[in-house]
């Protein structure tokens, strides 16, 4: 018998519904739910592969001391033993916590509340500081509260919307599928994209202005210069609701004067820069949606503000089709802001250094103690741990070696810590090596509890799998942890109703309308209602029973005077720029299929099939320059180390400019972690690393040897391969190769990469020795085992028709015949590189049929291949495709 289940997605901050079916066999099939306010029953192809990542394999299912399985209560007062012991030798200073956004709110809330108003320190942290945490700096200066004014059905009402700092096309491609339709609908709808890259997103642009990397606050400051040179003050407005508003002119002036110097300044042509201040001027409806490439800055919050400043100039805010607004980055990154999980917080949008708040917070929890000043921020907090001032850190959901910048640095502060608790549902991740303690946690499909997505809708995601082994849910492993430190009475919590209904009644404790953070209507509800809870945006109290869809529509903020503040901008440079060892600028981000270090993502072979190896893109000039080709490998290097990755060559990027992303660990390439190369330098307001702008160089690498692997085992002994990187396949493990030394005997090298022979196997080889190409198969009877293909250069077969073999039982003759040569039989066809991962529709069978039958659009593309139908996370790239068939035809 099948069951439904309506959740919300585990990945980004758009929070999409999601139906979740699982059948009597186990297996989960998803699709998006189109009641929910989010996505209307849109998924990207993440989200619609999540029935794909939820086995058992590689996960975390008993607790472990030093490698050692041990039961919960061995594990449990160890923790908090270890914990008591340091806070009574060093203080409460001396230990902390690192958490993550995809925590659901409910743990986040213990998780904070054990820390911050217990043991006494505000040393938690989390990663949504490397995601958000600018914004929310941003929006306290200017709003008096860390609030988003707006929702996503601005983005249909609006008339102009700016994407700044974002590819919304591969980092929220739900978002990007409702502006593509909006825009559908509204042809007049004009879509600018600022951004150094010409990304995917640029496809559905008006207008792209390719900035100068970190210049974004010299064009917005231009902006507001602008704007007021031209009469576009909404005088009534700014006089009454706003303040600073003369200084901040002053000094935007003073940095922006005019259009020429802006566009000299940010590298751009004048007539582009005109034409956007003109559409801002004469468009009333604007929305500016800004993310990453925003916020990971040195000067992250300032940017921001001057974003900001034009919204308040021209009144755009608080109404429908216009502001400014904050794409995040995780799927619980503004539930962690709620409950106050950045170090720098109090709970329910209350101040760490404000008497009156922490005094208020001290009685509602009747906490023995409590924070009252800043704890460390993330980037100081592994620094602190290194220094030997943090002797105990309790890592929860996140992967920090991977992911905060300069990490080998972070790598080498956990071996130093005498205390490391890492908290996963993953056993092996490049952090849980370094764990004295690891401690099973359930993971999405099995939580139970609420996340809070972009535009402050409140949604539930709901358990459809049954725990696996002993893993529990983290409110349980935090609240167990702090009834074993001797705080039981306050941690004595039955299941997240009863988490959620007092997070609820501290939102609205004491809040005489001084925040807009309150849900205090939902801390009554009874425990049917909270399983049954429908997706609400925030506030939702007496006055607003339903909800709120905008913010501050009264002009009404929440400073002291009730004033929005405008900010002036200096225009600060990078931390770090480009010198004659290091030229080019580094940027970081994401790739379309992938989600932060690929524990989850890792898992789906379809998901893997896009980008399969980490890379790093140039531009042509660059390539020629620095003298690295494409497909071959290069070494880009920083201060601070080196990484091995693929070239791709690409016009996309701006010349002087290269980019990586940030997904490979070391669990899936050999020397692949971007942020070993990036400096810890931060935005001194937000602490938020400048992620988006490092620095390197690039040469070629020469290894004497290319190969890959495809191999029904995930485990092989890589010791020749000086390169290396594994993705999975469906019924398969792909590795991609490289090697310095050359071997004397190829067969013996391919039967050592091999390692897993059986006795029943056979092998069909090939090898020219002359030009140093060996090929070999491995089969057991007539079933393909595995397949190595090695040769002197990069220009190696095809992989996708290989892979495809082993989806057969058994090989026919004529491909057996044909598998050594590494092309399909005649009969057969070779799809090419996977661009819809939803239908498996390759690169070779989407320009085939557009040239074979007429397709002049991508609707057509859909109708006779399907692609793009379903999630239509690959509709720019079929896009860009069908463009560049029409071109070489043309």
């Amino acid at each position: 018998m099948t069951q439904t289940t309506r959740t919300t997605c585990p990945y980004c901050g758009v929070g999409c519904g999601v139906l979740a079916t699982l059948d009597d066999f186990g297996v989960v099939t998803i699709k998006g739910d189109k009641e929910h306010p989010a996505n209307h029953g849109r998924l990207c192809s993440k989200g619609t592969a999540l029935g794909e990542t939820v086995y058992l394999q590689d996960r975390l299912l008993y607790p472990e001391i030093n490698g050692e399985q041990v039961d919960w209560q061995e594990a449990l007062a160890h923790v908090a033993g270890e914990f008591k012991q340091i806070i009574n030798a060093h203080g409460p200073e001396s230990v902390a916590f690192y958490v993550s956004g995809q925590l659901l709110t409910e743990d986040y809330y213990v998780a904070n509340k054990l820390m911050k108003g217990f043991i006494g320190s505000a040393n938690i942290d989390t990663n949504s500081r490397l995601c958000m945490s600018s914004a929310v700096a941003a929006h306290k200066r200017a709003f008096g509260e860390d609030c988003v004014p707006g929702n996503y059905a601005d983005l249909e009402q609006a008339r102009m919307i700016i994407l700044t700092g974002s590819n919304t096309a591969w980092c929220h491609p739900v978002i990007y599928q409702r502006i593509a339709l909006a825009k559908k609908n509204n042809p007049d709808l004009f879509i600018v994209l600022i951004d150094p890259r010409k990304t995917q997103t640029a496809g559905i642009a008006d207008c792209h202005l390719a900035i100068k990397p970190a210049t974004d606050s010299i064009l917005f400051n231009g902006l507001l210069t602008y704007l007021n040179a031209n009469g576009a003050q909404h005088t009534a407005y700014t006089q009454n609701f706003t303040q600073g508003l003369d200084e901040a002119l002053k000094v935007a002036q003073q940095t922006a004067p005019n259009i020429a110097q802006v566009a000299i300044a940010c590298g751009l042509d004048e007539t582009d820069v005109r034409q956007f201040y003109s559409l801002f001027l004469n468009t009333e409806r604007v929305v500016t949606a800004f993310s990453q490439g925003i916020n990971q800055s040195s000067s992250g919050v300032d940017k921001i503000n001057a974003i900001i400043n034009c919204h308040l100039f021209t009144g755009r805010i608080g109404r429908p089709g216009m502001g400014p607004f904050s794409l995040t980055g995780q799927p619980n990154a503004m539930g962690g802001r709620e409950v106050g999980g950045l170090a720098n917080q109090l709970a329910a949008h209350m101040d760490l250094e404000n008497p009156r708040h922490t005094d208020a917070v001290q009685r509602f929890w009747q906490s023995p103690k409590i924070a009252t000043r800043a704890g460390y921020k993330a980037v100081d907090l592994f620094n602190a741990i290194k220094k030997g001032k943090i002797k105990a850190v309790w890592i929860i959901a996140t992967n920090p070696v991977v992911s905060l910048p300069d990490a080998d640095r972070v790598k080498a502060a956990l071996k130093k810590c005498d205390l490391v608790v890492v908290s996963d549902c993953v056993r092996e991740t490049d952090t849980a090596r370094l764990a004295h303690i690891k401690l099973p946690a359930l993971t999405w499909g099995e939580r139970d509890g609420t996340v809070t997505n972009s535009e402050r809708c409140i949604s539930r995601q709901y358990p459809f799998l049954p725990p696996p082994g002993q893993a529990k849910p983290d409110w349980w492993i935090i609240t167990q942890v702090a009834r074993h430190m001797g705080f039981g009475d306050a941690f004595n919590y039955r299941s997240p109703y009863d988490i959620f209904k007092e997070h609820a009644a501290l939102s609205g404790f004491e809040n005489h309308g001084d925040r807009q953070f309150d849900i205090s209507g939902l801390a009554t509800i009874t425990y049917a209602d909270y399983q049954s809870l429908k997706p609400v945006q925030w506030p939702v109290n007496s006055k607003h029973l339903r909800g709120k869809s905008r913010l501050y529509a009264d002009g009404l903020f929440s400073t002291l005077n009730k004033k929005a503040c405008f900010i002036p901008i200096h225009p600060k440079p990078p931390g770090d720029l480009p010198n004659r060892d290091y030229p080019l600028v580094l940027n970081t981000g994401r790739v379309r299929d992938q989600w932060h270090t690929m524990t989850r993502t890792g898992m789906s072979p379809r998901l893997s099939a896009h980008t399969y190896e980490p890379y790093v893109e140039i531009h042509p000039v660059d390539a020629q320059d620095y003298q690295v080709k494409d497909k071959q490998l290069a070494i880009v290097s920083s201060p601070l180390g080196s990484i091995y990755v693929r070239v791709k060559v690409s016009q996309e990027q701006q010349p002087g400019s290269v980019f990586v992303p940030m997904h490979w660990s070391e669990q899936f390439s050999s020397r692949a972690r971007v942020d070993t190369l990036i400096k810890a330098l931060v935005d001194p307001l937000s602490g938020q690393p400048e992620s988006k702008h490092g620095i390197a160089r690039i040469e070629p690498c020469a290894p004497n040897w290319y190969g890959f692997i495809l191999s029904r085992h995930g485990k092989h002994q890589l010791k020749y391969a000086s390169y290396w990187a594994r993705s999975r396949g469906k019924g398969l493990w792909r590795y991609e190769l490289a090697g310095e030394d050359q071997p004397e005997d190829w067969a013996e090298r391919a039967r050592s990469l091999l390692f897993n022979e059986q006795d029943n196997a056979s092998w069909a080889e090939y090898m020219d020795t002359a030009h140093n190409h060996y090929r070999a198969a491995h089969f057991i009877g007539s079933k393909l085992e595995s397949c190595i293909f090695i040769g002197p250069d990069s220009e190696l077969p095809e992989r996708d028709w290989l892979i495809s073999l082993f989806q057969k039982d058994q090989l026919n003759k004529a491909e057996r015949m044909a598998l050594l040569t590494g092309k399909p039989p005649v009969s057969q066809e070779d799809k090419g590189k996977i661009v819809c991962v939803c239908f498996g529709v390759g690169e070779k069978q989407i320009i085939k049929a557009i040239k074979t039958q007429g397709l002049t659009s991508v609707e057509d593309i859909g109708q006779h291949l399907q692609a793009g139908t379903n999630c239509g996370s690959c509709l720019p790239e079929i896009s860009e495709l069908l463009q560049k068939v029409r071109k070489e035809e043309t």
